[in-house]
């Protein structure tokens, strides 16, 4: 079994820490990601500092993980990767990635996501994991397929935005390997 999951030579995954607090503020309160977050209100320091010391980081506790992605070379947290929506029952949950502009469309978002398909699917057992794209979205859709994700389903008028409403593509990738 790899006992390096959350790792490769220019990226690694970890918890985040109570000095994550100013980089967690920047993205989780950057209005371009609102509309596909579904937030409706910014997120205070107070609220943050809260979560990141009440997180257990146990998917099965939390049913949710957040993990921060950190450049090796510049020892920096470039972006964060999730895992929410965790339902035990049917041993499911959506995936998520918020990769920094400065560091988009550089192969990290890439290389972060598949660190956290293989912890799913590798450690954790996780059956099938899930994720919402806006179908404006180019580089999402193709980051999701370059994965293995398939997209199936299209969820009609899913996101309201500036103009109106928006569809979501519903991406999926089921892990074959898993045990029921």
């Amino acid at each position: 079994m790899n006992k390096n999951f959350l790792a490769n030579d220019l990226i690694y995954l970890r918890a985040a820490e109570p000095e994550d607090l100013d980089i967690m503020y920047r993205m989780e309160n950057d209005p371009e990601q609102w509309d596909v977050a579904s937030f409706t209100v910014p997120y205070s320091r107070y609220t943050l500092k809260q979560y990141i010391a009440d997180s257990q980081n146990d998917m099965f506790a939390d049913k949710q993980l957040r993990l921060m992605v950190v450049s090796k070379k510049e020892n920096r947290v470039i972006g964060t990767v999730d895992l929410t929506d965790f339902s035990p029952l049917h041993n499911r949950a959506a995936i998520g990635i918020g990769i920094l502009k400065e560091y988009q469309n550089k192969g990290f978002g890439k290389m972060a996501l598949e660190l956290l398909c293989e912890y799913a699917f590798g450690f954790l057992r996780v059956h099938q994991l899930y994720a919402h794209v806006a179908f404006t979205n180019i580089n999402s859709k193709k980051l999701f397929m370059s994965l293995g994700f398939e997209h199936t389903a299209t969820l009609k008028n899913w996101l309201r935005v500036d103009k109106g409403y928006e569809d979501v593509l519903f991406f999926q990738k089921i892990n074959n390997k898993s045990e029921v």
